[in-house]
């Protein structure tokens, strides 16, 4: 197709002869296939036929448009411009054509031309809020603050007046250096709205910003004589007498807005952390911050923030676990959803080996956050460490019902290798191994797994070459660790390589700080099978010391020879 396509072209371009027509319906035509190898993705080609397309009618908008595409992905912004800007010339009416080009002029940071593009498409549909908004942005970006305020008042006149409104025309103001224009236009706010305190607060508030004190706190006194519990007066005089540096006045507000019913979570949260940077800045005495907390909190909660908040305050000052512990206690009555409060509750309970408690906070959470992994595998461990496997196996399971595509790789391969472990010691080595594959697949270099799971092979005498791969990455990991080392040792020893084995076999013993039994007797079969039955037996004996109650190792000390279990 595609040859047909250039032969066709070439044919095209050397036949200056044909008929007007001719030439369109040959162009629609190649525009057509353009679009149709577009969309299957075969972009190549959708760009060669559309240069052939500009060749053919250097006045189709359509190609110029697709091509300043495929320039943008090509990162040729010369091109790319060009193309919008011709495609606009061509059809100045084309919205579609005209709105890409303002975006493009505003990645460019070409505000100036962005601009005229957005006001041409405002002109052509003045329905279009949209624009009126993105002009906004683009004359504050070009510090036009007049034509800013024009744009608002446009805004306005469709939509009404409001706070939002004056509160951004008196921005704008302000950054003229026009005071009175800001002042006055939040005061007629206040007057359109006069039942609506916050517009006078926010009246106040830009008298403040423009030095007329007095008169903003006058402003505020007659708030506050009307409404008392009125947070953003409150609000306001607190920073007010903060800047005046006013101590006592402030801490005297603060206790008002923190107490006060009406004071949002967000601005007790905002100001309690003030008083935390401030109290650690004076020498990080906890006790006033500590005894606003006990207050707060002695107030009916409609969330788990200044808890959440007092939690991690503790946890700053390095208070006792036990202290943090109660306060987390608390997080999980206000909200028994709160997953990391319950987490870090679990956490503290497996530091100190209290497994109980851990079964106990991870049943809990799996009725407030059954999609929560870390639960299932915390509780999981914990009747493993009581030496309740059927238990243990049951949560883990029941954990890997919630894994999905976006579950962390590392706990999910976790699961699986504990899982592979507990179905192993249940005697169910095909379901273990499917586990371990499962848990490779994860994530391929988890080395705990990767160890048992090509010792476990080994045990069986099955697939061996796989096990040896296995446990040689273990050892390149870890090239000291003894566990690691005497399991490559005994897949080379099972594999009859008997020098190769002594050499690793050695490096376990020199890194078994612990002498343990299993790698002691595992040295002494390998030294038995490479000829040295003095030393194998030496090793058995060593052996025996560590697990007296092992039949074959007496065995194999009196026969001088190894036995197969």
């Amino acid at each position: 197709m595609r040859r047909l396509i250039v032969v066709v072209a070439s044919l095209l371009v050397s036949m200056p002869f044909l008929a007007a027509d001719s030439v369109s319906l040959s162009y629609d035509t190649f525009f057509l296939e353009a679009m149709v190898q577009r969309q299957k993705g075969n972009n190549a080609a959708a760009f060669d036929l559309l240069q052939h397309c500009v060749r053919l009618k250097p006045q189709a908008a359509e190609a110029y448009y697709f091509l300043a595409q495929y320039y943008d992905l090509l990162k040729n912004d010369s091109l790319s411009g060009q193309y919008y800007q011709k495609a606009a010339e061509l059809e100045p009416d084309n919205a579609v054509f005209l709105e890409t080009l303002a975006q493009w002029y505003v990645t460019q940071q070409n505000y100036d031309n962005a601009i005229k593009a957005v006001e041409r498409l405002y002109s052509q549909d003045k329905s279009r809020d949209d624009l009126l908004e993105m002009l906004y942005e683009l004359y504050q970006q070009t510090e036009d603050y007049s034509m800013a305020i024009e744009t608002l008042n446009r805004i306005e006149a469709a939509e009404g007046k409001s706070e939002r409104l004056s509160y951004a025309k008196s921005e704008m103001y302000t950054k003229q250096g026009m005071k009175q224009a800001a002042i006055d236009e939040m005061k007629a706010l206040a007057r359109q709205y006069p039942n609506d305190l916050n517009y006078k607060g926010m009246y106040a508030d830009m008298l403040l910003r423009n030095d007329e004190e007095q008169q903003a706190l006058r402003l505020y006194n007659e708030i506050l004589a009307e409404e008392p519990d009125n947070t953003r007066a409150l609000v306001s005089l607190r920073s007010y007498y903060r800047v005046q540096g006013e101590t006592e006045l402030v801490d005297s507000l603060t206790e008002l807005i923190l107490l006060n019913p009406a004071s949002t979570t967000e601005q007790r949260v905002y100001m309690m952390r003030q008083m935390v940077g401030e109290s650690e800045r004076a020498g990080g005495d906890s006790t006033q911050v500590l005894e606003m907390f006990h207050k707060m909190l002695q107030q009916p909660q409609k969330n788990a923030d200044i808890a959440v908040l007092c939690a991690a305050y503790m946890d700053l000052k390095k208070m006792p676990r036990d202290t943090i512990g109660a306060m987390l206690h608390t997080v999980l009555q206000i909200a028994p959803d709160n997953a990391a409060a319950r987490l870090q509750l679990v956490s503290f309970a497996w530091d100190r080996k209290d497994h109980d408690e851990v079964i106990s906070l991870c049943q809990e959470a799996r009725q407030y956050n059954p999609e929560e992994m870390a639960f299932y595998y915390y509780q999981g461990m914990a009747y493993y460490q009581k030496d309740q496997k059927d238990d243990a196996l049951g949560a883990f399971q029941n954990g890997i019902s919630v894994i999905t595509r976006e579950s962390n790789p590392a706990i999910v391969s976790d699961f699986y290798a504990v899982m592979g472990d507990l179905l192993h010691q249940k005697g169910m080595a095909r379901q273990a191994f499917e586990a371990y594959d499962s848990c490779l697949q994860w994530k391929d270099d988890n080395i705990m797994c990767l160890n048992n799971y090509a010792y476990y092979l080994s045990e069986l005498g099955q697939q061996l070459d796989k096990a040896e791969q296995m446990s040689y990455r273990t050892i390149k990991a870890e090239p000291k660790n003894a566990t690691y080392l005497d399991t490559y040792a005994w897949i080379l020893f099972m594999e009859e390589r008997f020098a190769e084995a002594k050499i690793y076999i050695d490096r376990a013993l020199q890194n078994d700080s612990d002498s343990s039994a299993v790698i002691t007797e595992h040295a002494g079969d390998i030294y038995v099978r490479s000829g040295d039955a003095d030393r194998a037996v030496a090793l058995w004996q060593q052996a025996l010391q560590k697990d007296p109650g092992n039949k074959m190792l007496i065995r194999k000390i009196k026969r001088r020879k190894y036995f197969k279990k």
